[in-house]
C-alpha cells in the first residue's frame, strides 16, 4: 500500500527550492570555501570546468546543483555540516534543517566531526568559525530553538496518536481499538484542480518569488498529487490558503488525517508545526479566545515555556500548517464582512480567528488548508483562496486497489473484485470511499456466509441498513438469532440513536457529551462502531470526552430513520422535512445545512425493500409504514413538477433511484419534459447511475445536454447503459480525444441515440476518426455535431466512407474547426462520391454535410415516358454544394469544374463570396453544358466586371436548361437558375456537348416544353431612355412574356419569356431549340414602377405599347401621373385591343382625375369595371369583346362629397346598364344622398348602389325610406347606422314584385319612429320589413303593426329587440294578433331576440270602424275572455309556427296544444331549445297527434330521450304528409332510433331526416339503414355527431345506394374511417342527384380518401363538398384535384385541416380553375407555404365566380401573400381572402391591406 506522498525527490526539491535564494546569497561571499567543501561530497570529475566560471553567484549556483543531483543522502550531510559550521540566519538554518530531514543536534555534530576528520581544511574553517562566533549568540539561539523543537516533537507524538502513524509505537494495538468505521485501509484519493469563482488578485506578485506552478485555468480538472498542493504559488511571507471540497464520503477527513500522519513521519519538511481543527468541535466554543488559546488550549499545550514557543511560532509562521476540517459543519455565521482589527493577543470568535488566518493578519505566511462539502463558501474565503481543488474519491482503479487491501487476508479477494467489476451500479457507489467501505463490509459478510451466491443491496440506504445489521451480527454472533431477532433485541437502543441523530441535526449539533447520550445508547453505538469518542478541549482545563457519529452521513441516516419510525411524526411533518439540496445557495439553507444526504435516505427508506425493516423497528403494521412511504413518494412527484436546476434534477434522480420504484421513476421522468440540461457542475458516476435509472425506467426518449460539466471517463461507462437517450450533447473544452475515445466505447449501448453533439471541445482529427468509426455502428444515428473543436485536417476519405454506411444519417456539423481550403475541396470531392450525401454547406467557418436520411437511398425520379413501366425506375439523388467565402480564386477554377462534372445530380451550387474573377467564372461558364444542374448556380460577389457579365449572358445560348439569369453589377449579384429535367438528370455525365443542327431530324424527335426563362438585370443604373428602349424591345420580341421595370431605390429589370420547345432525339441525347419558340397566347404584361413620367412620356410609351401584340396587362405604380398624363393614358385604351387590366397604383388622384377614370367607361366599351380606392389606386378591368355587358363602378374612400355628385351622375347616365355602383367610405352626408336620390328618380337603371360609411343620419334614412316608398324602381333598401354604417340600395328598371326594407341599429328616437310609421303607411307594396335593434319599444311595435299593410299578398314582418326575450309567449301572441291581415307565420327566437310574423292580406280590407270595434274588445275587462277567440280568428290561416328558447307555462302550453297545433293549415311546426313547465314534453307530443296536415316537424335541442320516442311515434303515425323530421341535438340512443325507424317505414313522402348529434350507435344505425331502402323520396339526411363504428357506417352506405333522390348527405363527426369511406365510394355512382356531401372529421385516411375522391366524379351535380379534419394524404388530394373539372355546379369545397402541403397545391389549383361555379374555397389550418399560395394565386383570375378563399392558419409568408395580393387585383368579384395567423410580417400585412382591404389578416 503506497502512501499518498513520501520524502522523495519531489519533497527534497521543494525544500531546497525554498532555501535556495538565501543560500546562494549567503555562500556567494564564500565561494572558495564552498568549492573546497564540495570536493569531499562530490567526485573530482564532477568539479571539472568550474575554474572557467568567474561570477561568484553563478559558481555557487552550479555547485549547489551538483550537490542536489548527488542524491538526498549527500545533500543531508552537506546541509547538516553547513548548519553546524556556519553562522547562518535563523530562518535559513531552519530551512536547511528541514531539507536535511529529522535528526537532533548531536547527530548533526557527529556528522560535522565525521566530515571534519576527513578534511584538515574543514577543521581550520570550523576553528576559525568558532573563534569568530560569539558563544553567547550561539547559546541564545540554541535556547530559542530548544523549546520550539521540543514542542515540535510533542506535536509529532500527539498527531501520531490521533492519526495512527505507522511509526508510532503500538500502532497495531491502537488500530484494534478504533471503531469499525475507522478500521480501514487508506488508498490514494483522486484530486483535481478546480476553479474558484473569484481568486485573490496579487498585483504585487513577482514571478521570481514564485516557484513554477501551472495556472489554475490551465490545469483545471487535471489530476494532482497531494504534495502538489503545498508547492508554493505565493511569495515568501504571504499566507497561502488551500481549499479542498468534496461530496459526502469522498474522504476529506481521512485525507486531513493522512496529511497529519505523513507530516509526523517527516514527509513535509517545509512545515515544522502542524495543527488540525475540526469545525464540529469548534462548534462547542461559546466564548472568544486568542490565537494562542486556539493553538495551545484547543490542540496541544507546550510542556515548557509556552510564551517562548508562541513567539517562535509568530516569527516562523511560514513553517506552520493549520488544517480546518469540515467547514460545512460549522454552525455559526461565517459571513464576516471584514476580519477583526486585533492582533495575536486579541480575543476573537472562531469565525474571526479563521478569517484573520486566511487573510494573513494572524501568522502571516502560514499555510491554511480548509475542507468542506460543496456548498456555500464565505465570500471572504473565495477572495483569499490561492489553490482550489476537488476531492473526487476513487476511480475504478483505486476501487480495485482499496478492495484488494480490504480483502488481503481473505481467500475470496479475487471473487469480491470480480463481483464489483461486473456490477456497474455497485461499482459507481464504490467511487465514494465511505460507500466503498460500507459495500466491502456487506460483501465480506455475505461472502463469508454464502460463498457461492451473493445478493447485495441496490441502494445506499439499503446498504446502511445492511451495515447496521452486520455490525450487530458481528458483535453478537449467530448465536443471538437471526437479523429479526437481533433487531428486536436492540430496538430500544437503535431508536434512541435515531432520536439523538435527529435532535443533533435540528440543533446543528454534531458532537455530543456524555450527558447527551443515554447510557444504553452510548454502549450500543460505541460497541458497534457507530459512534467515535475523542477528547474535546474547550479551554485550558481538563479535556472532556466527546462523541460523534463516525460520519455525518451516518447521522443523517439515523435521523431519516427516526422520521420514518417515530409515532410522533405525521405525514405533514414528514413532507415539510423532505426537500432537495442544491449546489447553489438557498434561502432555507441555514435550516438544513447539515442535511446533505438526509433527503436521499428518506427517499431510500420509502422503498418497498425497506418496509419490513421499518415495520419491525416501528412495531407498526404494513399500512402504517406504507402511508409514510407514500407521503415521501408523493413529495417526490410534486418536486418533479416544479422548475428544477440541473443539480436539483440530479438530486431528484438520486432520490428516485433510492426508491427503486419503476412507476415513480417513469412518472418523474415524464414530468421532467424529457430534456435534461446540466451546466457548469461536476457529475460523478453515481450521479450518472441515478440519472440513467430514471431515464431507462420510462418509455419516452430523452435529450441529455451537458454544458461545461466536469465528469470522469467512468461516467461515460455508466452512460453506455442509457437505452432511452435520443439526443446526447457535450459542450466543454475539456472534451478532447481521450474523451471522444471513451465515448466511442459507450455509443454501442445507446440503441435509441439519434443525435450526438460534442461541441466547444478540443477534439482533433484523430479523435474524430475514432468517434466516427464507433458511430458508424450506431445505425440509428441521424446527426453528429462536432463544431468548435480542433479538427483541422480530417481523414476525409475514410470518414466519408464510414458515413456512407450509416443509412439514417442526416447531418454532420464540422463548423469552426479551422479546416484548410485543401481539406474543404477534398471534402467536396468525397461528398460528390458518397451515395447518401445530399449537401455540403461551407461558409467561412461553417462546414455542414447533409445526407439523405432514413429513406436509406435517395429519392426516385420518374421518367414520364416510362411511368407505367415501374421496373425501369432509376434511382437518382440531388446534391447541393455550397462553398461560400472560401477564398477560392481563378487557380481553383479547373479543380472546381472537375468536381462539378463528376456529379450528374447537382441541384444547387453556391460559389458566392469568393475571388474567382472573370477568368475563373468564364472557365466555369464554358463548362456549363457538361455540368448537370437542376436548380441554380450562384456566382455572386466574385469580382465580376462587365466582361464577366457578358460571358455569363452568353451562357444562356449554350445551356439549354437555363431558366433564369439574375445579374446586378451594383450589388455584385450573378445567379443562374435552371429547370429540372428528370430525364437529363438520370443520364450519365456527358463527355462533350452534342447539339442537333440537322433540321431534317425534327420529324423524328420528341418536343418537350421547358419552363419559361427569366432574366433579372436589377440595379444596373438604367434611365428613362432605357425604359423606352426596353419597351420597344418588348413590343418587337414576341417571346417576352412579362417586363417589369422599376427606377426606384432598388432598380428592377425583370423579363420572363414564354416556354421554349426543346427538340429531343429518340436515338441519342441531342437537343436544340426551335428557331421560333412556340407559346400559347395567354397574354403579356408590362409593369413600370417608381419612375416619374410626364404627359409626353406617357404618350410615347403608349404609342410603343399599342404596337405590342397580345398585351393584356399594364401596371403603372408610383409614377406620379398627373391628370393630363392619366387623360392621355385613358385615350389610348381603345387602341390596346387585348388589354384586360390597367392598374395605376400609388398615385394620388384629384377629384377631377377620379371623374376622368370613371368616364373611361364611356371612352372604351370593353371596360367592365372601374375601381378607385382611397384616391391612390385605380383598376380598370376590360372585357375581351364589345358585347353588351354590365359595368361596375367602385369609388371607395375617394372623399366624394355633394359637389361631385352631379358630374358623377352625368358620367354614369351616359352608360346604360350598370351592375354596381359603390360609393362607400366617402363624404356624401344627408345632402349628398338627397342629390343622388334625385338623379336616380330621373333615370331608370338597374344596379346595386352601395353608400355605406357616408355619414348618413336618421333624417337621411327617413328621406331614403320616403323615396323607397314613392319610387317604383327601388326594390330593396338596407340600412345600418352602427359601426358597420351600411347603406345599400338595389334598383331595377323592370317590374319586380319584391320590395324589402331592412333597418338595423338606427338608434331611432320616438319622433323618428312616428315619422317612420307614417312613411310605412304609404308603402303598400312592401313585401318584407326587417327591423333590428332600432329602439322600437312594445308600444312602437304595435304602432308599426297597425301601419304595415299591403294591397294584396304576403308581408313578412321581423322585429329584433331586447324586450323579445323578456316578454312571455302570451304577450307576444297578443302583439301578433294586432297586425293587419291574416297571420300565416309566427316565429319567436328568444335567443336571437327575434319576433317574426307572416301576414296575408285579403282582397278587401276591413272597414276602419270594424277595426276600432275589434280593438275595443281588448280592454282589460274583456281582454282575457276574448284572447283565445281572437287568436283562433287571426291564425285561422297559420301555416308556420317556429318557437325557440321559450318557456311555456301551463296555460301557454295548453293554448299551443289545444288551439294552435290543431289549426287545419299548419304545415311547419318547430319547438327547439325550449321548456314546458309542469306538463312536460309528453303533453306536447300528445298534442302532435292532432297535426294531420304537418309537413315539417322540428324538435331539435329538446333533450328528447329514447323513452320519449314511443309517444312521438304515435304522433308521427297521424302525420301522413310529413316531409321533414328534425330531431337533432337530443339524447336519442339505439333503442329510440330503432323505434323511430319503424315509424318512418310508412312515411313515403319524407324528404329530410335530421338525427344529428344524438347517441345513435351501430344497432340504431343499422335499423335506420334498413328503412332507408324503402324511402325513395328522401332528399336530405343528417346523421352527424353520433357514435357508430365503421361496421354501422358500412350498412348505412349500402342503404344509401337505394336512395336515388338523395341530394344532401351530412355525416360529419362520426369516426367512420377508411372502411366506411371505401363503401361510400362504391355507392356514390348510384346517387347521381347528390348536391351536398359533408364528411368532416371522420378519421378518413389516405386509403379511404383516395377511393372516395375517385368516386365523386360520378356525382356531377355536387354543389358543396366538405372533407375537412381528415388526414387525407397527398394521394387523396391529387385524386380529388383530377376529378374537380367534372363538377360544373360545385360552389363550395371545405378542406380544412387535411394536411395539405405545397406539393398538392399545383394539382389542386389546376382543378379549382376548371370549376366554373366555384364561390368558396376553405383551405385553412393546413401546411401551405409560399409555393402553395403562389399556385392558388395564379388560379384566381380563372375563377370568375369565386367570392371567398380561406387560407387561415397556414405557413404562407411574404412571397405568398404578395402574390395573392397581386392576383387579387385582377379578380373584382372576390370579396375577401382570409390569411389570419400566417407568418407574414406585420408591416407587410398593413401595406397589403391598405392596397386591398379584401385581404383579411385579422381574426374577425
Amino acid at each position: 500500500m503506497q502512501p499518498p506522498f513520501q520524502n522523495d525527490d519531489l519533497d527534497l526539491e521543494a525544500a531546497i527550492a525554498s532555501a535556495r535564494p538565501q543560500l546562494v546569497e549567503f555562500l556567494s561571499h564564500r565561494p572558495e570555501w564552498l568549492l573546497t567543501t564540495s570536493q569531499h561530497f562530490l567526485p573530482g570529475m564532477a568539479l571539472n570546468g568550474l575554474d572557467g566560471i568567474t561570477d561568484h553567484r553563478e559558481k555557487v549556483s552550479v555547485l549547489l546543483d551538483l550537490l542536489e543531483k548527488a542524491g538526498p543522502a549527500t545533500w543531508q550531510q552537506f546541509a547538516q555540516y553547513l548548519c553546524m559550521e556556519s553562522d547562518l540566519p535563523l530562518d535559513l538554518e531552519i530551512l536547511l534543517i528541514s531539507s536535511a530531514g529529522e535528526g537532533n543536534l548531536s547527530q548533526k555534530q557527529e556528522a560535522c566531526r565525521d566530515v571534519s576528520a576527513r578534511s584538515p581544511v574543514l577543521k581550520g574553517f570550523a576553528c576559525r568559525r568558532h573563534c569568530c562566533s560569539s558563544v553567547s549568540d550561539k547559546d541564545v539561539k540554541q535556547q530559542r530553538l530548544d523549546p520550539a523543537e521540543e514542542y515540535r516533537h510533542l506535536l509529532i507524538d500527539s498527531i501520531r496518536q490521533r492519526c495512527g502513524s505507522r511509526r508510532a509505537a503500538g500502532a497495531a494495538a491502537q488500530e484494534q481499538m478504533q471503531p469499525l468505521a475507522f478500521n480501514q485501509p487508506f488508498v490514494n484519493l483522486v484530486i483535481r484542480w478546480s476553479k474558484a469563482s473569484r481568486l485573490k488578485e496579487r498585483t504585487d506578485k513577482r514571478r521570481e518569488d514564485v516557484a513554477d506552478a501551472p495556472e489554475l485555468e490551465e490545469c483545471a480538472d487535471t489530476a494532482v498529487k497531494v504534495s502538489d498542493l503545498f508547492r508554493s504559488v505565493v511569495p515568501l511571507g504571504m499566507t497561502k490558503v488551500i481549499f479542498l471540497f468534496g461530496k459526502p464520503g469522498a474522504g476529506k477527513t481521512m485525507l486531513t488525517h493522512r496529511i497529519c500522519q505523513k507530516w509526523a513521519e517527516g514527509v513535509l519538511p517545509q512545515f515544522l508545526f502542524t495543527f488540525l481543527f475540526e469545525f464540529r468541535q469548534l462548534n462547542l466554543l461559546k466564548r472568544k479566545l486568542t490565537l494562542k488559546e486556539l493553538l495551545f488550549d484547543l490542540f496541544l499545550q507546550p510542556e515548557d515555556s509556552p510564551d517562548t514557543v508562541f513567539q517562535y511560532l509568530l516569527e516562523n509562521a511560514w513553517h506552520i500548517l493549520i488544517i480546518f476540517d469540515g467547514l460545512d459543519e460549522f454552525a455559526a455565521n461565517m459571513d464576516v464582512s471584514s476580519s477583526s482589527k486585533g492582533g495575536p493577543t486579541s480575543h476573537m470568535s472562531i469565525s474571526e480567528l479563521f478569517a484573520d488566518l486566511c487573510h494573513g493578519k494572524l501568522l502571516p505566511g502560514c499555510t491554511v488548508l480548509v475542507t468542506s462539502r460543496p456548498k456555500r463558501v464565505p465570500d471572504f474565503l473565495l477572495n483569499t483562496v490561492d489553490l482550489l481543488a476537488e476531492i473526487l474519491g476513487f476511480d475504478h482503479k483505486k476501487v480495485e486497489e482499496y478492495v484488494s487491501h480490504y480483502f488481503h487476508q481473505n481467500s475470496f479477494k479475487e471473487q469480491a473484485i470480480a463481483y464489483l467489476k461486473n456490477n456497474t451500479k455497485l461499482l459507481s457507489m464504490c467511487l465514494i470511499p465511505a460507500l466503498c467501505y460500507v459495500v466491502c463490509i456487506c460483501l465480506e459478510y455475505l461472502l463469508l456466509k454464502h460463498q457461492m451466491s451473493v445478493e447485495l443491496p441496490q441502494t445506499m440506504t439499503q446498504f446502511y441498513i445492511k451495515m447496521l445489521l452486520i455490525f450487530i451480527n458481528k458483535q453478537q454472533g449467530e448465536c443471538a438469532g437471526g437479523e429479526e431477532t437481533q433487531l428486536n433485541c436492540n430496538k430500544e437502543a437503535i431508536l434512541g440513536l435515531c432520536d439523538l441523530a435527529l435532535k443533533g441535526l435540528e440543533d446543528k449539533k454534531l458532537v455530543f457529551y456524555v450527558g447527551d447520550i443515554p447510557e444504553h445508547v452510548k454502549e450500543f453505538a460505541s460497541l458497534h462502531g457507530l459512534l467515535t469518542v475523542f477528547e474535546v478541549k474547550t479551554s485550558g482545563t481538563r479535556p472532556e470526552a466527546g462523541y460523534a457519529f463516525v460520519h455525518l452521513s451516518l447521522q443523517e441516516f439515523f435521523a431519516a430513520l427516526c422520521l420514518m419510525v417515530s409515532k410522533r411524526v405525521d405525514k405533514n411533518y414528514l413532507k415539510k422535512k423532505f426537500s432537495l439540496k442544491s449546489k447553489w445557495t438557498l434561502k432555507n439553507e441555514a435550516k438544513t445545512e447539515f442535511m446533505e444526504s438526509f433527503h436521499i435516505f428518506l427517499a431510500g427508506l420509502s422503498s418497498k425493500e425497506c418496509r419490513t425493516f421499518l415495520m419491525l423497528l416501528a412495531e407498526q403494521d404494513e399500512a402504517w409504514v406504507q402511508d409514510k412511504q407514500d407521503a415521501i413518494l408523493q413529495s417526490l412527484k410534486k418536486l418533479a413538477a416544479t422548475h428544477l436546476t440541473g443539480p436539483k434534477v440530479i438530486e431528484l434522480c438520486h432520490c428516485t433511484f433510492e426508491t427503486q420504484d419503476l412507476k415513480v421513476a417513469q412518472h418523474i421522468g415524464s414530468l421532467l419534459n424529457f430534456k435534461y440540461t446540466f451546466k457548469n457542475f461536476r457529475l460523478t458516476p453515481l450521479d450518472m447511475s441515478a440519472l440513467v435509472f430514471v431515464i431507462n425506467s420510462g418509455q419516452d426518449l430523452t435529450h441529455l445536454d451537458f454544458a461545461g460539466c466536469l465528469m470522469d471517463i467512468d461516467c461515460l461507462e455508466v452512460l453506455a447503459s442509457c437505452k432511452n437517450v435520443e439526443h446526447l450533447s457535450f459542450r466543454s473544452r475539456r472534451c478532447g480525444d481521450d474523451f471522444a475515445a471513451a465515448l466511442s466505447k459507450s455509443l454501442g449501448g445507446m440503441g435509441s441515440l439519434k443525435k450526438l453533439e460534442l461541441t466547444g471541445g478540443s477534439i482533433t482529427a484523430e479523435g474524430m476518426t475514432n468517434l466516427v468509426q464507433a458511430s458508424s455502428q450506431c445505425l440509428q444515428l441521424e446527426e453528429i455535431n462536432l463544431q468548435d473543436n480542433q479538427i483541422r485536417d480530417p481523414e476525409v476519405k475514410s470518414v466519408m466512407d464510414l458515413f456512407s454506411r450509416m443509412e439514417k444519417l442526416k447531418k454532420i456539423d464540422l463548423s469552426n474547426n479551422d479546416l484548410s481550403l485543401n481539406a474543404v475541396l477534398i471534402l467536396a470531392k468525397e461528398v460528390i462520391t458518397c451515395q447518401n450525401a445530399t449537401e455540403l454547406r461551407v461558409r467561412k467557418d461553417t462546414v455542414i454535410i447533409y445526407f439523405s436520411g432514413p429513406s436509406g437511398k435517395v429519392t426516385r425520379s420518374l421518367d414520364l415516358r416510362r411511368e407505367q413501366n415501374k421496373e425501369h425506375v432509376i434511382p437518382t439523388r440531388h446534391v447541393k454544394l455550397c462553398l461560400q467565402d472560401c477564398s477560392l480564386s481563378s487557380q481553383h477554377a479547373k479543380e472546381i469544374v472537375a468536381i462539378l462534372q463528376s456529379c450528374p445530380c447537382l441541384s444547387e451550387v453556391d460559389l458566392s463570396g469568393n475571388k474567382l474573377g472573370d477568368e475563373g467564372c468564364s472557365c466555369l461558364l464554358e463548362s456549363l453544358p457538361w455540368i448537370s444542374f437542376s436548380k441554380q448556380l450562384d456566382l455572386s460577389q466574385n469580382h465580376l466586371s462587365v466582361n464577366g457579365i457578358c460571358s455569363l449572358l452568353k451562357s444562356v445560348n449554350t445551356c439549354q436548361k437555363m431558366m433564369e439569369v439574375q445579374v446586378s453589377l451594383c450589388r455584385e449579384t450573378a445567379v443562374l437558375r435552371f429547370t429540372e429535367d428528370r430525364e437529363f438528370a438520370s443520364l450519365p455525365p456527358r463527355e462533350e456537348p452534342v447539339f442537333s443542327t440537322d433540321d431534317q431530324q425534327y420529324g423524328e424527335e420528341n418536343q418537350t416544353p421547358t419552363a419559361p426563362q427569366k432574366l433579372r438585370l436589377n440595379d444596373n443604373q438604367i434611365s428613362l431612355s432605357s425604359v423606352f428602349f426596353l419597351a420597344q424591345f418588348f413590343s418587337t420580341l414576341e417571346h417576352i412574356k412579362t417586363m417589369d421595370l422599376s427606377l426606384g431605390h432598388m432598380q428592377v429589370v425583370h423579363l420572363t419569356f414564354w416556354e421554349r420547345i426543346r427538340v429531343r432525339s429518340t436515338s441519342r441525347w441531342r437537343s436544340s431549340f426551335l428557331a421560333h419558340p412556340k407559346h400559347v397566347a395567354k397574354g403579356r404584361c408590362f409593369r413600370l414602377r417608381d419612375c416619374r413620367v410626364g404627359p409626353e412620356d406617357v404618350t410615347r410609351l403608349c404609342q410603343i405599347l399599342t404596337q405590342c401584340p397580345q398585351l393584356t396587362e399594364i401596371e403603372l405604380s408610383g409614377n406620379s401621373l398627373s391628370d393630363q398624363s392619366i387623360e392621355r393614358l385613358l385615350s389610348f385604351l381603345p387602341y390596346l385591343c387585348h388589354l384586360t387590366l390597367l392598374s395605376i397604383r400609388n398615385n394620388t388622384f384629384s377629384p377631377r382625375c377620379t371623374v376622368l377614370l370613371i368616364n373611361s367607361i364611356n371612352l372604351c366599351e370593353r371596360i367592365r369595371m372601374v375601381e378607385v380606392r382611397s384616391s391612390e389606386n385605380a383598376f380598370l378591368h376590360l372585357g375581351t369583346s364589345m358585347r353588351s355587358q354590365k359595368t361596375s363602378c367602385r369609388l371607395t374612400g375617394c372623399a366624394i362629397s355633394q359637389g361631385q355628385i352631379d358630374e358623377l351622375c352625368r358620367v354614369l347616365e351616359q352608360r346604360g346598364w350598370l351592375a354596381e355602383v359603390d360609393l362607400s367610405r366617402n363624404q356624401l352626408g344627408d345632402e349628398g344622398l338627397r342629390c343622388l336620390l334625385d338623379h336616380l328618380h330621373q333615370v331608370p337603371i338597374t344596379c346595386s348602389l352601395n353608400l355605406s360609411h357616408n355619414r348618413i343620419s336618421q333624417d337621411g334614412v327617413l328621406h331614403l325610406i320616403n323615396a323607397f316608398a314613392t319610387c317604383g324602381n327601388t326594390t330593396e333598401v338596407q340600412v345600418s347606422l352602427c359601426s358597420k354604417a351600411t347603406l345599400i340600395i338595389k334598383l331595377t328598371s323592370r317590374d319586380d314584385p319584391r320590395k324589402i326594407l331592412r333597418l338595423a341599429e338606427c338608434n331611432f328616437q320616438p319622433e323618428h319612429l312616428e315619422k317612420l310609421c307614417l312613411l310605412l303607411e304609404k308603402c303598400t307594396g312592401l313585401t318584407e320589413y326587417i327591423s333590428s335593434n332600432n329602439n322600437v319599444t312594445v308600444q312602437a311595435a304595435e304602432r308599426l303593426l297597425h301601419s304595415l299593410r299591403k294591397n294584396l299578398g304576403l308581408l313578412k314582418i321581423s322585429i329584433e329587440e331586447p324586450w323579445v326575450c323578456k316578454e312571455s309567449v302570451t304577450n307576444l301572441l297578443e302583439l301578433a294578433v294586432q297586425a293587419c291581415g291574416n297571420i300565416t307565420e309566427i316565429t319567436i327566437h328568444k335567443d336571437k331576440t327575434l319576433f317574426q310574423l307572416g301576414v296575408r292580406f285579403p282582397h278587401c280590407l276591413e272597414k276602419v270602424e270594424s277595426v276600432i270595434s275589434r280593438l275595443n274588445l281588448y280592454k282589460p275587462g274583456i281582454k282575457h275572455a276574448c284572447f283565445y277567440q281572437r287568436v283562433c280568428e287571426k291564425c285561422a290561416q297559420l301555416q308556420e309556427l317556429r318557437w325557440s328558447h321559450v318557456e311555456l307555462h301551463n296555460d301557454e302550453a295548453e293554448m299551443l296544444v289545444r288551439t294552435l297545433l290543431p289549426l287545419p293549415e299548419l304545415k311547419k311546426f318547430g319547438l327547439t331549445s325550449s321548456s314546458i313547465m309542469a306538463t312536460g314534453i309528453d303533453y306536447l307530443i300528445m298534442g302532435l297527434q292532432n297535426c294531420q296536415a304537418i309537413e315539417e316537424l322540428n324538435l331539435g335541442h329538446m333533450k328528447l330521450s329514447s323513452a320519449t320516442i314511443p309517444k312521438l311515434v304515435l304522433g308521427l303515425h297521424e302525420m301522413p304528409s310529413l316531409k321533414r323530421l328534425i330531431l337533432n341535438h337530443n339524447s336519442i340512443s339505439n333503442d329510440g332510433c330503432s323505434r323511430l325507424a319503424e315509424a318512418l317505414r310508412n312515411m313515403h313522402y319524407l324528404e329530410e331526416i335530421n338525427l344529428s348529434h344524438n347517441k345513435i350507435g351501430d344497432s340504431g344505425l343499422i335499423n335506420l339503414a334498413a328503412v332507408l331502402l324503402e324511402m325513395q323520396n328522401l332528399k336530405r339526411i343528417d346523421l352527424s355527431g353520433n357514435s357508430p363504428s365503421p361496421a354501422g357506417g358500412e350498412k348505412l352506405m349500402e342503404a344509401l345506394a337505394y336512395c336515388k333522390c338523395i341530394e344532401e348527405l351530412l355525416l360529419s363527426r362520426n369516426g367512420f374511417g377508411d372502411r366506411t369511406a371505401v363503401k361510400l365510394a362504391l355507392c356514390l355512382p348510384y346517387t347521381t342527384n347528390l348536391k351536398i356531401l359533408h364528411l368532416q372529421n371522420n378519421n378518413i385516411g389516405p386509403a379511404g380518401g383516395t377511393e372516395l375522391a375517385r368516386a365523386l366524379v360520378a356525382c356531377g351535380l355536387l354543389e358543396e363538398i366538405s372533407l375537412s379534419e381528415n388526414d387525407l394524404g397527398e394521394g387523396s388530394i391529387h385524386a380529388l384535384s383530377e376529378g374537380l373539372p367534372c363538377f360544373e355546379h360545385l360552389r363550395k369545397i371545405d378542406l380544412k385541416l387535411c394536411g395539405i402541403t405545397d406539393d398538392a397545391s399545383k394539382s389542386l389549383s389546376h382543378g379549382f380553375r376548371q370549376c366554373p361555379s366555384m364561390e368558396e374555397i376553405i383551405l385553412s389550418w393546413n401546411a401551405l407555404g409560399d409555393g402553395g399560395a403562389q399556385e392558388l394565386a395564379s388560379a384566381l383570375p380563372g375563377m370568375e365566380k369565386l367570392k371567398m378563399l380561406d387560407l387561415e392558419k397556414n405557413r404562407i409568408g411574404a412571397c405568398g401573400a404578395t402574390k395573392l395580393a397581386e392576383e387579387l387585383a385582377k379578380c373584382p368579384e372576390i370579396q375577401f381572402i382570409r390569411l389570419w395567423d400566417n407568418p407574414v410580417p406585420k408591416g407587410l400585412t398593413e401595406n397589403l391591406t391598405s392596397q386591398d382591404p379584401r385581404l383579411c389578416f385579422s381574426f374577425y
